[in-house]
């Protein structure tokens, strides 16, 4: 990296052709991915499980929920890690920092207490609210505009995201399983802790990591601005923001003291935050005089491609919370005489998205011209992620009980079809909104896809409520219906958004 924090030259090609800072960011990604997903695909498990073993105690529908509402809060502070990173921390400091938070969180899971697990929790909001969104930023930087490597070094990301995704659950699930639930998040908190010490050893070879730790600003920085202007200067500014954040802890504990803030009360203002934060999110986008008529125009499609995130990504989540108990109490976990963890069958997902991802990009490739529009293949996503929901009313349907088990191989049929519709929808739906951003807001509107995310787990977290209460068949068919329907709905709706989405292809 030169001193003045530009990409690094083109014949930097240490890693696979690619800049060495690639393989710092994708090990970073592959071991925050490895905790991420390996606490994620046991802890609607560890929610369920009586007292006695270990658990919670919760029953199967408030388990999901709180599982959902945890992720509704992850993505939601998400929007505040990158406007922290673009306004005051730097990419570099703000991932350092949430990487810090997220090693502590899962530390904090570690210790066998439920008031522990509510602040490592809270950490791990926290952590990856910082460091999820400013990773993808900092992998931009470290090539130049016209630099052809871009998309290849994208996909190498990618890979390291799955490998992590995959490799997470096989660990903290058998340590769940064999060992204890606790046992399992300490596995997160050395991955994650692994993570960092990479990230820091490489931290040279990052583009523009000098200016971001030392918190030099550049000359139109709005932060240098509001300085100038008499606002409070950077450091000071974080340690507002640090101190109305305990504030806010504090208050919610108190409040939760008294019986005031319930569970299911907090699980409400989440989803409910979660609504109103994109509808304020594209007002203001709208109504902006900073964007064009050309630019507001393009905005009208991509409230389509936002609604469409949001269904499938309702349904991919849930492979973390009903599926995860579905194959806990009702699926065999036995493939060709081999025992696993039930927790397992989430690593089914991360190795299908490694696998099939090359073969999606090379079919692209050879159809050139002649692939579908983005927004098809968005729709096709939605319907794939449908069709996984569907699948599973074939083996819960006909029993009285849940007395019975079913093969294997319809869990792992299901997470197929939802692997293959995650990578169409998020590689197409991240790159529209890319172009179809409006210049004023280029780097926010990447901040209403993960707004998506976040409505998605809001609406997951009332939804699952019901899975304790209605049929299973009726649970997967009625939320698998409704994706296939929204999917054959943006199918419909291709002519005009080929049209108003322009140039986007």
């Amino acid at each position: 990296m030169d001193p003045g924090g530009q990409p690094p030259p083109e014949d930097d090609t240490a890693f696979f052709g690619q800049p060495k800072g690639l393989l710092t960011l994708s090990g970073l990604e592959v071991w925050e991915r490895f905790s991420f997903l390996g606490m994620q695909a046991i802890l609607v498990l560890y929610f369920a499980d009586t007292v006695a073993h270990g658990g919670m105690g919760m029953s199967a529908g408030t388990a999901a929920s709180v599982s959902a509402a945890y992720g509704t809060l992850v993505y939601l502070v998400s929007v505040a890690g990158g406007w922290l990173a673009d306004r005051m921390l730097g990419s570099y400091r703000a991932v350092l920092w949430g990487g810090i938070l997220i090693a502590c969180g899962h530390y904090s899971m570690a210790v066998p207490t439920s008031t522990m697990t509510w602040v490592g929790l809270g950490l791990i909001s926290a952590g990856t609210g910082l460091l999820k969104p400013n990773v993808a930023t900092m992998v931009g930087k470290l090539y130049r505009t016209d630099d052809d490597r871009r998309d290849a070094g994208f996909a190498l990301y990618y890979m390291a995201i799955n490998i992590g995704a995959f490799a997470g659950p096989l660990i903290t699930g058998w340590l769940g399983d064999h060992k204890g639930w606790h046992w399992g998040f300490s596995a997160a908190a050395i991955g994650m802790t692994f993570g960092l010490i990479q990230y820091v050893m490489g931290r040279r070879h990052l583009a523009g990591r000098r200016h971001s730790a030392e918190f030099a600003l550049a000359p139109d920085s709005p932060t240098l601005e509001c300085a100038r202007a008499g606002g409070p200067p950077p450091h000071r500014a974080v340690r507002l923001i640090v101190v109305g954040v305990v504030a806010v802890a504090v208050a919610a504990a108190l409040a939760a003291a008294v019986g005031w803030l319930t569970m299911d009360r907090f699980v409400d203002l989440l989803t409910l935050i979660s609504v109103i934060a994109p509808v304020v999110y594209f007002a203001v986008m709208f109504r902006s005089p900073r964007v064009t008529s050309d630019e507001r125009g393009r905005l009208k499609p991509y409230i389509v491609l936002f609604l469409a995130s949001t269904v499938f990504n309702f349904i991919l989540f849930q492979a973390y919370s009903t599926m995860m108990l579905l194959a806990s109490t009702n699926a065999e976990t036995t493939i060709l005489g081999f025992d696993f963890p039930a927790s397992w069958y989430a690593s089914a997902l991360g190795a299908f998205e490694v696998g099939l991802a090359p073969f999606v990009a090379a079919l692209w490739v050879r159809m050139g011209h002649r692939q579908p529009h983005a927004s098809n293949k968005i729709a096709i996503g939605v319907v794939l992620g449908g069709l996984s929901f569907l699948l599973m009313v074939l083996p819960t349907s006909g029993h009285s009980g849940d007395d019975y088990l079913m093969s294997a191989w319809w869990i792992v049929g299901s997470y197929f079809l939802l692997g293959l519709g995650d990578i169409l929808l998020e590689t197409s739906g991240m790159s529209a909104t890319t172009k179809l951003a409006p210049v004023a807001f280029s780097s926010q509107t990447m901040s209403l896809w993960f707004l998506s995310l976040a409505l998605a787990n809001g609406i997951q977290a009332q939804t699952v409520k019901l899975y304790d209460d209605v049929s299973k068949p009726a649970y997967f068919g009625v939320n698998g219906a409704i994706a296939v329907a929204a999917g054959l709905a943006v199918m419909a709706a291709a002519p005009w958004l080929r049209r108003t989405m322009h140039p986007v292809h």
